[in-house]
This record gives structure tokens, C-alpha cells and sequence, in this order.
């Protein structure tokens, strides 16, 4: 276990396990730890893994109570140009940053846009703190969601959280890995039939071309837990928690059972007079902490633009 939880620290330390004896390094810190082999093998190929304070190889033998060092300093470089943006910072600490991300931002740059993505600010906020990290994305979100986006500072982080989600998505059974939540807010037209539910209904792309998803019995298991929080004569406020995380789920799964979201141009309508985007806002995580495991819960309030729908669907209620 990690012998130091104050996160202000470049090295991961652990104590070996009592009833150890002999035992390969990589084995220890793969089974043991739970850490990737991919992780392991870039730091001990650098030189970063010592024990008992001298640099080992992963073949290295350890016993019990063998004090065991990752260093995660680095020096790495991005293709990412550094731009100056107002990011609304939700949390931060050595190995992480959690960002409310405002609708109309594209997350990572792309030919169509090469600038003004969440990337080149988070790039440019790191440059202006002389912090030597580089953008890892462990969640992404469409271009005109709203939410909260999570990014590792290092590859340590961003090995942990990427690897606790996928066993999540999974549905693993892994007892080392922590629990792992996304929950969104949503607006959708008409009222559902349910209060509380569940959507379990494959998604994937039978079209190449384009990026419409849709529910597919050759697609993959798509599962998306549903509370309806506030109803109104045209539409139900919902909140959202996904068991799984396929690209557009909520919004492909909403629209296929009837219930599109306002604002949702591909896969509903667009209704400027409502909303200029899909109201869908990704409002709460918890997360277990990369070095800690200690559980994060972490909130972002709804943006202006979903609190001015619902309050026109209200005044709309009163008619």
C-alpha cells in the first residue's frame, strides 16, 4: 500500500507486503498494486522504478517490507499550441485536474479545429504554472456538452483512472478496482412513462460515413440508469448515471425510447428558441483517487442556458 497519501509528491512509494518472499518486482507491482504493465515497462525501461533507495529492473527479487519508488517526474512534449482560456477549475492536486467545460468547446484539437479546443487551455494553463505535464484526457464530452472533464498530469494518474473506468464499464468484478460515476442532467421532450429506469439497449454505427450512432442489436451493451427530477407539461428534467460510456449514449439512447433532448440537432432537433445546443450537462463525478484510492465527489451547476429552458418549460406548465 502507498506508505505517503499527501499528494504533494512526484514519487509513488510502497512498502512490500508482509509474506513476501522472492517475488519478481514486475509481478509485485502488477498484481499487487494493480498497476499496467505498459506503466511499468516505460518506467523501468527509464530507470524510475528503485528499491530499498537503487534503481532495479523488473526481474528484481523483492521480500517483505522492501521499500519500492516510482519517480514520475518527466519532461514530456504535446503537439498542442498553448492558448490562453478561462477554464472554471473544479479540482486540481499533483496527478489531476477536473474542469467544468462550457458548451460550444471541442475537447482535443482536430483538423476542423486545430485551435480554441479545452486541450490548448488546459495546455497553456499548465505552461503558466511550470508544470511539466502534458494533456492525458481520461473523459471526453461532445462539443456542445457541458460538464466536467477529468485530465491526468501524469502517466501514473492517468493509467489509474483510465483503467478504474474501463472496469466500471466492464462491470468488473476486480475488488482492486474503485468504484467509478459519471452522472449527467438532461432535458428531454415529453414526459417518461417511469420515473426511474433503466435503458439497456445496444449502440453502435452500421454507417461508416458520418457520426450518427444508433441502438444496433450488432452494437455493443449500452446500459444508462434514469430518475426524472422535475416534470413539466412539454418535457421531464432527468438525471442520468451511465453504467457503460459508448459515444453519445445518453443522447442516442433518449431519442430511440421517444424521449430526445432539447436542443439535440442530430438526434432530435435543433430549437434555437429553446437552447442553441443538446441540454445535457455532465454535473457529477465520483472517482477514486489515482494515489490515495480515497473517493472524490465532485459537482458543476447547471449551466445558464439548461436553467433558462427549464424555466421557460415551467412558465409553459402555467399556461
Amino acid at each position: 500500500m502507498l506508505t505517503n497519501k499527501l499528494l504533494s509528491t512526484n514519487k509513488l512509494t510502497y512498502v512490500v507486503k508482509e509474506d513476501i518472499h522472492e517475488v519478481k518486482l514486475r509481478d509485485y507491482l502488477k498484481y499487487t498494486e494493480n498497476l499496467s504493465s505498459r506503466f511499468l515497462k516505460s518506467s523501468g525501461l527509464s530507470g524510475k522504478i528503485s528499491v530499498n533507495d537503487k534503481v532495479a529492473r523488473l526481474n528484481h527479487r523483492i521480500n517483505s517490507n522492501d521499500k519500492i519508488e516510482i519517480d514520475m517526474k518527466s519532461n514530456e512534449h504535446q503537439n498542442i499550441e498553448p492558448e490562453k482560456m478561462d477554464l472554471d477549475v473544479i479540482y486540481e492536486d499533483i496527478d489531476l485536474i477536473v474542469i467544468n467545460k462550457s458548451p460550444g468547446i471541442v475537447v482535443h484539437p482536430t483538423k476542423g479545429y486545430p485551435f480554441g479546443t479545452l486541450s490548448n487551455g488546459v495546455s497553456y494553463y499548465f505552461k503558466e504554472r511550470n508544470e511539466k505535464c502534458i494533456v492525458r484526457l481520461v473523459s471526453r464530452l461532445d462539443m456542445d456538452t457541458s460538464g466536467l472533464i477529468i485530465i491526468a498530469k501524469n502517466q501514473f494518474a492517468h493509467m489509474a483512472l483510465a483503467r478504474d473506468m474501463q472496469s466500471k464499464d466492464l462491470q468488473s468484478k476486480d475488488v482492486n478496482c474503485k468504484t467509478f460515476e459519471k452522472s449527467y442532467m438532461a432535458v428531454v421532450h415529453g414526459n417518461m412513462k417511469n420515473k426511474s429506469g433503466t435503458i439497456d439497449l445496444p449502440i453502435g454505427k452500421p454507417n461508416e460515413e458520418g457520426a450518427k450512432r444508433e441502438v444496433w442489436e450488432e452494437g455493443q451493451r449500452s446500459i444508462t440508469h434514469y430518475e426524472v427530477i422535475d416534470s413539466f407539461k412539454n418535457g421531464d428534467l432527468l438525471k442520468l448515471i451511465l453504467e457503460t460510456g459508448r459515444t453519445h449514449q445518453i443522447r442516442v439512447h433518449l431519442s430511440h425510447i421517444g424521449h430526445p433532448i432539447y436542443g439535440d440537432s442530430l438526434y432530435g432537433e435543433s430549437e434555437s428558441h429553446y437552447i442553441e445546443r443538446q441540454a445535457l450537462h455532465a454535473y457529477k463525478l465520483i472517482i477514486p483517487h489515482p494515489r490515495t484510492g480515497d473517493e472524490l465527489i465532485l459537482e458543476a451547476q447547471l449551466p445558464d442556458d439548461i436553467v433558462k429552458l427549464i424555466s421557460k418549460l415551467k412558465d409553459e406548465s402555467e399556461i
